[in-house]
């Protein structure tokens, strides 16, 4: 008897999965379709572009503050005064460039998200309406969820989604 209510313990789980339709699909696939990707990424690397010439012109004024530096650290006609300002001033712009380059990492980062998120959230909708209307109990996305097997009996659903898309 116990055994007995072992076995079904351990089958009936394989009896739900064994009766649950389950499709895949390539959310990468779809992402690169669509032509939302390009005009985000353009954007992107316009708004990288801009942060990229500003740090140039910091490090080049950091690079000329650093070179005057070296000139009068070595000369010891130069006062202790000015060699300490002036390498005060050095260190004031590295401060300044780290500062930089981690706003304009984080400056990147949320642009990114901004353009992103609406084409992410339509590739979601559009699984989401392809599942419901084709059945479907879970949708695996085989570009993030690394799958080990797939039987011939899973369904890839990326062309449906791209359709759903207007693809």
């Amino acid at each position: 008897m116990r055994r007995t209510l072992f076995l079904i313990g351990l089958l009936l789980p394989l009896l739900v999965v064994a009766q649950s339709k389950i499709a895949v699909y390539n959310s990468q696939d779809v992402f690169n379709a669509l032509p939302d990707k390009a005009a985000a990424e353009a954007k992107l690397k316009a708004t990288s572009d801009k942060l990229q010439a500003e740090y140039k012109m910091l490090q080049a004024d950091f690079d000329k503050k650093y070179a005057e530096y070296q000139a009068i650290a070595t000369d010891p006609a130069t006062p202790a005064a000015i060699r300490d300002r002036r390498m005060q001033e050095v260190q004031e712009g590295d401060k300044r460039i780290q500062a930089y380059q981690q706003q304009a990492a984080a400056e990147l980062r949320t642009r990114e998200h901004e353009l992103m998120t609406p084409i992410t959230a339509a590739i979601q909708a559009a699984v989401q309406e392809v599942g419901d209307q084709m059945g479907y109990d879970l949708i695996l996305d085989v570009a993030k969820t690394p799958v080990s097997y797939r039987s011939a009996n899973v369904t890839d659903i990326t062309d449906l989604v791209k359709k759903k898309l207007g693809l």
